[in-house]
């Protein structure tokens, strides 16, 4: 059994057991989250049940494995002949979360 889910406005295909890197979730570590924006349900009998845009009362259950920040990318801004340059860095923040149910 698998799920599409969509949240941080990215969709990702999860399954019981699947820990998966998503958008920041306000969170604690070891809490539990409900991630309710379910757009596709697979059966383990080969059903597919594809929502409308979500599929009525499905939810994935998962818990929050870790909280923290990927690397740091660095952009470096730069305009010709105008003596501008700006260089700055970013650090994207994530949650790890541990798929535990799919209920469809």
């Amino acid at each position: 059994m698998y799920a599409i889910v969509q949240t941080g406005g990215k969709q990702l295909r999860v399954a019981p057991g699947d820990v998966v890197r998503v958008e920041k979730l306000e969170a604690e570590v070891g809490g539990k989250v409900t991630l309710d924006r379910v757009l596709a349900v697979a059966k383990d009998d080969g059903q597919l049940v594809v929502g409308t845009p979500t599929v009525g009362g499905a939810r994935v259950s998962a818990e929050v494995v870790e909280q923290g920040k990927l690397p740091k990318i660095l952009v470096f801004r730069y305009k010709s002949k105008a003596n501008e340059r700006r260089r700055y860095g970013h650090r994207q923040p994530y949650t790890r979360v541990k798929i535990e149910s799919i209920e469809a």
